[in-house]
């Protein structure tokens, strides 16, 4: 099985989604702008997630393709919203939205995105039960996300954050959505509350795993593939988990937190954390929760659905960006 080529054949689907329900309409410039992030690619592993847990409870992709849509837009709201906190310029390869349009730009596409993907949700031919509880779903994940964000700006003013705090906030940042993708999948494919969340445990454990690996990858992936600067995250101060057992330890970073350096200091830097120990031990953390997740799916059936979400959890800590 080649898990990228199964990941496509699904996000294909997605992307004409997201062309047909959310046209370029007057104003051309905020559906230009709103479109920009989602039709400039991605990995589309949340709409994939949510494709694939349907299919592996027993329904099909065109079920619950609206629902896939609206988790995307969600997502990239969140990036649009994320890279104006961050002041990252960069966001796949390409100027950041607020780059091109200027934050209040930026800001209303990212909020075009937020209400869109509700709106879809809204028009799905599905059971109108399970499409409430779908939509209070997203809510309260929007937002845990708001609240995840918010602890991730408020640590860079803290002189030390815990593990714990750095693990909730992931968990409210990033995995929530992953854990939501995967539980509307499976209720809108007609699965039990029981398995739907299951589902949700699976998606938020592997979606703390996914970020984790995302701050290793900020460290340890060339600017080229990244698609971003790479070493921002140390640069910036973050509260990684890779930082917080570094700090813990006792390691002094000459860069952490200026806001820029040299490539020789960046790579001295880097030198620093992997002889600490810091960057494996985050890969560590990373793989304890892919094998908890993946134990999650032990209530579905064999199929091949189900094979690909557990190759989707080993690739969450072996990709390279």
């Amino acid at each position: 099985m080649n898990l990228i080529e199964e990941i496509k054949k699904r996000s294909v689907h997605v992307d004409e989604g997201i062309r047909e329900m959310l046209p370029i309409k007057q104003p051309e410039e905020l559906y230009k702008a709103a479109r920009y992030l989602p039709d400039a690619g991605g990995k589309r592993l949340r709409p994939a997630a949510l494709i694939l847990t349907a299919e592996a409870v027993g329904s099909d992709l065109q079920t619950v393709l609206p629902a896939a849509v609206a988790v995307e837009l969600v997502h990239n709201f969140t990036l649009m919203h994320d890279d104006i906190m961050d002041r990252d310029d960069v966001r796949r390869g390409m100027p950041a939205a607020h780059v091109k349009w200027g934050e209040p730009g930026a800001i209303l596409a990212g909020d075009t995105l937020y209400s869109r993907a509700f709106e879809i949700i809204t028009r799905m031919d599905n059971d109108p039960a399970r499409i409430v509880k779908c939509i209070d779903i997203l809510a309260r994940t929007c937002t845990e996300i708001c609240e995840g964000q918010w602890l991730d700006v408020e640590f860079e003013h803290k002189g030390m954050v815990s593990e714990n705090e750095y693990l909730q906030m992931v968990e409210k940042k990033t995995a929530v959505l992953y854990g939501a993708a995967c539980k509307i999948g499976a209720l809108l494919g007609g699965s039990s509350l029981e398995v739907a969340e299951q589902m949700y445990e699976f998606g938020r454990m592997i979606g703390i795993a996914f970020q984790i690996y995302d701050d290793v990858l900020d460290i340890v992936t060339p600017e080229e593939v990244l698609g971003k600067v790479r070493g921002s995250d140390i640069m910036e101060g973050k509260k990684t988990l890779i930082a917080i057992h570094a700090l813990t330890s006792g390691l002094q970073l000459e860069i952490f937190g200026k806001g820029k350096a040299s490539k020789g200091q960046l790579e001295d830097a880097i030198r620093q954390l992997e002889e600490a120990g810091s960057i494996e031990y985050a890969r560590n953390v990373a793989l304890s929760y892919i094998r908890d997740g993946k134990a999650k799916l032990d209530v579905l059936e064999g199929s091949q659905a189900k094979e690909i979400l557990l190759a989707i959890a080993d690739y969450m800590v072996e990709r390279s960006y």
